[in-house]
């Protein structure tokens, strides 16, 4: 992993006031009424619908620091036949697959989604996952055209 680099270095050299945008959109999502674990399934599932390998090693190794067992870690890739998730769990996914996947015939989020997202999620609970899924929308251009190195922190995530 030594010899690992990123294309672009440390965004904060050009753009200090990324940092801050970062740090109030992460305590906003921290202070969430959603549990931070839907919030990282989420980001994991943008990661790998993004095919970001940062944003996927990041996100499965902050779902094992939170206790979540591997057959949940995994099956979010097929999230739609796996047995493990919750039904708000399992909204959270298809709104971040509905954001985040082109639909040639219509609109990526139907009335339907919406309906079945509001009787899960009170306007603050939906408005804080709408957040947590911007979250990732802000900086997947970071992660896939400067592609940060995989598994290392923020601030060290960059060949300077």
């Amino acid at each position: 992993m030594d010899d690992l680099r990123s294309r672009m270095p440390n965004p904060l050299r050009f753009i200090p006031e990324i940092a801050g945008i970062a740090a109030d959109l992460n305590k906003a999502i921290e202070n969430a009424p959603i549990p931070q674990t839907t919030v990282l399934l989420v980001r994991f599932r943008a990661g790998l619908l993004l095919g970001s390998t940062y944003f996927t090693v990041r996100d499965a190794e902050a779902l094992r620091a939170a206790g979540e067992p591997e057959e949940r870690i995994t099956a979010v890739a097929t999230w739609h036949t796996a047995p493990y998730f919750t039904d708000a769990e399992r909204v959270a996914l298809e709104l971040v697959d509905a954001v985040l996947t082109p639909n040639p015939t219509g609109e990526r989020v139907s009335d339907e989604l919406y309906a079945r997202a509001s009787t899960l999620y009170d306007d603050k609970a939906l408005w804080s996952l709408i957040t947590a899924i911007g979250h990732i929308g802000f900086f997947a251009p970071a992660a896939l055209i400067a592609k940060p190195i995989p598994g290392m922190p923020p601030g060290q995530n960059y060949t300077d």
